[in-house]
């Protein structure tokens, strides 16, 4: 009897190692096959440039000497065009893949097809600038889906990835990795501590993106517009520096919180620009809770920030999304189990991104040009 247990033992180890072993392969095989980024929506095509700026007045609160940023840069190409495309994350940026073992489950970037241009003449006009601001640990690049669809539609798309809190940014070269007081572990907790950690970041981060417009003013003078402000558009903790930025901004055009819940005096102080709250199903960032949410920590403070706003403010919640769902992730081939792990909705994740972008282009033509309102209501305070 022992010997008969022992052999059906020994005979499903052996159907499971080969039957996970045949997985890995089939993964391999899958995550082999060439991605690409969404096709842009709007009339230009999409060019692409990297810079390095230092705020040279700006002391670095996590570093000695004065705050260097990375900054990407997606912008309107006439139609016609013909030039290299970009890497989608080349060099040391490379870095922002999962490791081993995780990276077996992770399309690599290399067999990602970006649509963008790699640094080829600006289309001739006018553009406003939009700062896009990430969410907490992850970096700029990662957002190339939206940003090239919002440059497709005639913007200027400054991309900044904030120096020691991404897991990964890249200055001169080499990589930086986050650092503790400037990635918190604790900002998703409901205590005290972890509000006013986040209180104090807001502050670095909305300065971060207040310089890169500046920046993009000064670098391209010929080639943005002047009677329009920038606006100012984030992802998670990057939505709530964006609102920050623009509060302090006496320029701003136009503020997006991509599903981050919010941070800062914005918060008390609201903002006078046009202002668009996108959440997705488990969250309650707009004031209204979506379908899936556990919890309604955000909600008091995004009806405390709609009830300080003078500006319009739109509230809308994208069906069968979770908080990935508004970066790269939902274009990155993803195998079971880590997709299962990452915060991503039911919805077919391209689509979410095509919801997303089609908010964005609405909403800040509307708000820099007077455009038809978005289809999002008004929000509820």
């Amino acid at each position: 009897m022992r010997r008969r247990v022992r052999t059906g033992v020994v005979i499903l180890l052996l159907v499971v190692l080969l039957g996970g072993a045949g997985y890995v392969g089939w993964v391999l095989v899958q995550r082999s096959e060439p991605v690409s980024l969404p096709e842009p929506t709007g009339a230009y095509q999409v060019g692409r440039r990297t810079y390095e700026w230092t705020d040279t007045p700006r002391r670095d609160p996590y570093a000695n000497g004065p705050r260097r940023l990375a900054v990407w840069l997606w912008y309107p190409v006439a139609k016609g065009t013909t030039g290299q495309h970009v890497q989608y994350a080349p060099d040391e940026w490379s870095g922002m893949h999962f490791k081993a073992p995780v990276s077996i489950f992770e399309g690599p970037f290399d067999t990602l097809q970006d649509r963008a241009l790699d640094r080829v003449a600006i289309a001739p006009g006018k553009f406003p600038v939009v700062v896009l601001m990430p969410g907490m640990g992850l970096s700029a690049p990662m957002y190339a889906a939206l940003a090239e669809d919002l440059a497709s539609h005639g913007y200027l798309v400054a991309g900044v990835t904030p120096t020691y809190s991404a897991n990964l940014t890249v200055l001169g070269g080499e990589p930086v990795t986050s650092k503790p007081e400037a990635n918190p572990p604790n900002l998703g907790d409901n205590n005290e501590g972890a509000q006013q950690a986040g209180d104090h970041l807001v502050t670095v981060w909305a300065a971060d993106a207040r310089f890169a417009a500046g920046m993009v003013v000064k670098t391209l003078p010929n080639s943005v517009e002047p009677a329009a402000g920038p606006a100012y558009v984030g992802h998670s903790f990057g939505g709530a520096a964006s609102l920050e930025a623009c509060r302090l901004d006496q320029r701003c055009a136009a503020a997006v919180d991509l599903d981050g819940y919010q941070f800062g005096d914005v918060v008390q102080k609201g903002v006078k620009a046009p202002m668009l709250l996108l959440g997705a199903d488990d969250s309650c960032i707009t004031s209204v809770c979506g379908p899936d949410a556990k919890n309604d920590n955000d909600r008091n403070r995004a009806l405390s920030l709609l009830k300080a706003s003078t500006g319009t403010s739109w509230c809308a919640t994208v069906p069968g999304t979770r908080h990935f769902n508004f970066t790269d992730y939902g274009v990155y081939y993803l195998a079971y189990p880590l997709r299962r792990f990452l915060p991503l909705g039911s919805t077919d994740p391209r689509h979410a991104l095509t919801v997303t972008s089609g908010y964005l282009s609405t909403f800040l033509s509307h708000a820099i040009y007077k455009t038809a309102a978005p289809g999002a209501p008004v929000c509820k305070s």
